[in-house]
């Protein structure tokens, strides 16, 4: 069928593609900055590749993938996190990699742009596209003019995040100040935004082909999450919301996007609008669903790459369910104190699942033993902290 490299092999959407992949008989090398790995403990991992960290030693890291490029023939590479697609389609490295492979994800320069929630709120906002009330912030000593102007509860989030990471929820103007400075300190000028009431996010995830069509359209309800009160989601459900899908797709567009990319939105219950959260210009952590669900992005961007477009695909199955039980859905359960009254049951094990599966064991016991890693990785630790 083919031969592709799946990078971050840590993670669950890594996990999704490699058996994606292997299901349907390519050749799959998973490659992590190590052996403890999820992604690696699968059953569709024929080969393993351990490399130095992207982020901490890209140049050594960038050495090592050439070598390994021009040692197995590669049809397709597929960097799963944002630090090694950007680093992988920066124009020189790539430029030097494409003599081995096919990367087709979008310029680093626009990744990098929508990855920042300052430039794609601004973005979105100047097209009509409905967001949060935010503030855009250049200099701390206008925080005291925005006090007077906020209303409460609010968020303060980073620019450059992924996740619910560095987010702090703001009850009061008296105390945006001091939380601002916190939050500034680590995430250089972060925005301000209100916060939306109530609990119905959806997420949409794209493909678009090189000439900025959509190939692959696919929306889903987050039915819970951790952290409790806002984080990635922990489980969804796919449904059909064109209009939101639609919103997405406009935005997307506007701004030339090749590849894959990630919407989020919430439903604002004051005035029944979906509000834009965040864009991911890369793949999501829920991918698993998209797949079960029929739109298996890996497969399509792995023909898009090697013919050079598709047929769109429109039609998918709603209704799906599937779960990041270990451990998302369980801190979910321990921390929420409705946990006895969740809808659907929390022990209702028939969801299907990110990890778990009796076709594929082994990936939980990679899971478990990642854990490891936050004892002596320092990136790991820093991510721990953040």
């Amino acid at each position: 069928m083919g031969k592709v490299l799946v990078l971050d092999g840590m993670w669950n959407k890594s996990l999704a593609a490699v058996r994606s992949f292997g299901r349907k008989g390519f050749d799959v090398t998973t490659g992590e900055k190590t052996l403890l790995a999820t992604a690696m403990f699968s059953r569709y991992c024929n080969k393993r590749f351990v490399y130095p960290s992207p982020v901490l030693f890209p140049v050594g890291f960038l050495k090592d993938l050439e070598e390994e490029l021009k040692r197995d023939s590669y049809d397709v590479v597929f960097p799963m996190e944002f630090s090694t697609q950007v680093l992988l389609t920066d124009p020189v490295n790539r430029q030097k990699l494409e003599q081995y492979t096919r990367i087709p994800f979008a310029s680093a320069d626009l990744t990098k742009k929508c990855n920042d929630k300052a430039f794609i709120m601004r973005h979105a906002m100047e097209r009509g596209i409905d967001i949060p009330v935010t503030y855009f912030v250049n200099d701390t000593n206008h925080i005291a003019e925005i006090a007077q102007k906020l209303e409460c509860p609010a968020l303060i989030k980073p620019r450059i995040s992924s996740g619910s990471r560095g987010i702090v929820y703001v009850k009061n103007k008296d105390e945006l100040t001091s939380l601002y400075g916190q939050v500034h300190k680590q995430y250089p000028f972060p925005i301000i935004q209100e916060y939306i009431p109530g609990d119905e996010v959806y997420g949409v995830g794209l493909l678009f082909n090189f000439k900025s069509e959509v190939r692959a359209s696919f929306v889903y309800k987050r039915l819970r999450s951790y952290p409790v009160r806002g984080g990635p989601s922990t489980l969804r459900e796919s449904v059909q919301r064109d209009d939101i899908g639609e919103i997405a797709i406009s935005l997307m567009k506007s701004l030339e996007w090749t590849g894959i990319a990630h919407a989020e939105f919430k439903i604002d219950p004051r005035d029944g609008k979906p509000k834009l959260l965040e864009v991911n210009p890369r793949f999501w952590g829920s991918l698993q669903l998209a797949i079960e669900s029929g739109v298996d992005f890996p497969l399509l961007l792995f023909k898009m790459a090697m013919d050079g477009d598709i047929e769109p695909v429109v039609d998918y199955a709603v209704g799906v369910k599937c779960r990041w039980l270990i451990p998302g859905d369980l801190l979910h359960f321990i921390k929420n104190p409705e946990r006895l009254r969740l809808k659907p049951n929390f022990f209702d094990f028939a969801i299907k699942d990110d990890i778990i599966s009796l076709k594929d064991p082994l990936p939980i016991l990679g899971r478990i033993l990642s854990v490891l890693t936050f004892f002596y990785d320092k990136e790991m630790k820093d991510l721990l902290n953040r």
